[in-house]
């Protein structure tokens, strides 16, 4: 297990700098398809709007939600005593108190995200159409000046060679998963007995763990790096006590929502359920700082707090902080399985989605194309929520296509016998 993890390691780490960019666009694929909603679309989306404002306003710590000028718009304010701290580093003013979002998008692509695959892999480039003369070398054209990958032909056979063939993850592999932040308010609070009883933990970059296991617990199975601390391997390999962490480059996960931490995406395309710690901001909290070194600059701690309760009030994360510290804690008026299956219907269709409205897992496939042969003995030993999604999605495997207009998916399905 340890050689797969290291394999799988250095590959990632490898491939980061030639995969760096964001597809440009895959204009060939626009959707221009406008659906009609019906009047119980309609219903789905104001009940969503109505107990998300309720959500946020019974566990926003002082925030509030509003409807916006449609369906989908929404605010999320802070109460007007709230001083700012961030400022533009442009213009220089200070942080708003406001946030706009969009709920149709948040509930329509994050379900998405929960039956995809986000490791980029051989066979999602090998399945593009020009997949390795087009989207791989834009990637590997980014990271010229940085590695002097000169030589088109040459890179892009390197390329293939860092790559996974295959997903090296699936949707609900996991179980109870934590994501950890950085933030300093987890030395308030001891949540480390805590963290370490979930499935999976999964921290980033360069965060230590000796010296602070009380506060951050011990147990660390995953690694998301940016590009700095990819560069210092070396000191983050020290800090991996047990030997046993897998470390992801954050550029090799897909992109697909807007102002979004890519370590929940992840998460949330593997795990049943997601749990933060260390990310938030709470009221009366002066500074953003790191809980092992100085003050970070550049972090916009209102509208990160505002988010993420935007996605707890969605069900798709608990947040977990000083003053939400109760592990048992039940957060009020989430909307039910049933509600945000009705609304993310309602959204395909009034966001113009691929296969908008149908029961048909593979109705959002806008690429479909034949697999590469899978190891039975890998699928065969997934736990049952795993398995049990295998056979909801035929035995496919979905990857989002990023910057999709239609926001469709390239899928894969086995091969005919």
């Amino acid at each position: 297990m340890k050689v797969l993890q290291l394999a799988l390691m250095l590959a990632l780490i490898c491939g980061f700098a030639a995969i760096s960019a964001y597809i440009n666009g895959i204009s060939q694929f626009s959707v221009s398809r406008r659906y009609q909603l019906t009047d119980e679309d309609t219903e789905a989306l104001l009940s969503l709007h109505d107990t998300f404002e309720k959500c946020v306003s019974a566990n926003g710590l002082g925030l509030k939600a509003a409807k916006g000028s449609d369906y989908c718009q929404t605010t999320i304010n802070f109460p007007s005593d709230t001083i700012p701290k961030w400022k533009d580093p442009k213009t220089g003013e200070l942080e708003s108190l406001s946030f706009d979002f969009n709920l149709c998008e948040a509930v329509a692509t994050w379900e998405q995200v929960r039956n995809s695959t986000t490791i980029l892999t051989k066979e999602f480039i090998d399945s593009l159409p020009n997949g390795w003369e087009e989207y791989a070398w834009r990637r590997i054209n980014k990271g010229i000046l940085l590695n002097r990958c000169q030589n088109k032909t040459l890179c892009m056979e390197k390329l293939s060679l860092v790559l996974p063939e295959t997903p090296p993850y699936f949707p609900r592999q996991f179980g109870r998963c934590a994501v950890i932040g950085n933030s300093g308010d987890l030395l308030k609070t001891k949540f480390g007995k805590e963290i370490d009883d979930y499935d999976v933990v999964i921290r980033e970059n360069g965060a230590p763990i000796e010296n602070y296991t009380e506060y951050v617990g011990r147990k660390s199975t995953f690694r998301l790096l940016n590009r700095g601390s990819a560069k210092a391997l070396d000191k983050v390999v020290e800090l991996d006590e047990q030997r046993k962490e897998a470390l992801i480059i954050k550029t090799t996960i897909h992109d697909i929502m807007n102002q979004m931490i890519r370590a929940l995406e992840f998460a949330l395309s593997m795990c049943d359920s997601v749990d933060m710690y260390g990310f938030t901001v709470d009221p009366g909290y002066k500074e953003w700082t790191r809980y092992f070194s100085e003050s970070r600059q550049g972090h916009t701690p209102l509208h990160g707090r505002a988010y993420y309760q935007m996605m707890e009030c969605l069900g798709l994360i608990k947040i977990h902080s000083p003053m939400r510290a109760d592990p048992n804690r039940v957060v009020k008026w989430v909307p039910s399985n049933h509600m945000i299956r009705d609304a993310r219907i309602a959204s395909e269709k009034l966001l113009g989605r691929v296969g908008a409205g149908s029961v048909n897992p593979l109705s959002a496939c806008s690429i479909i194309k034949r697999q590469v042969k899978r190891n039975p003995d890998t699928i065969s030993k997934l736990r049952k929520a795993a398995q049990d999604h295998m056979r909801y999605v035929k035995s496919s495997t979905m990857y989002p296509l990023e910057h999709n207009p239609g926001h469709g998916l390239l899928c894969t399905v086995p091969a005919a016998k």
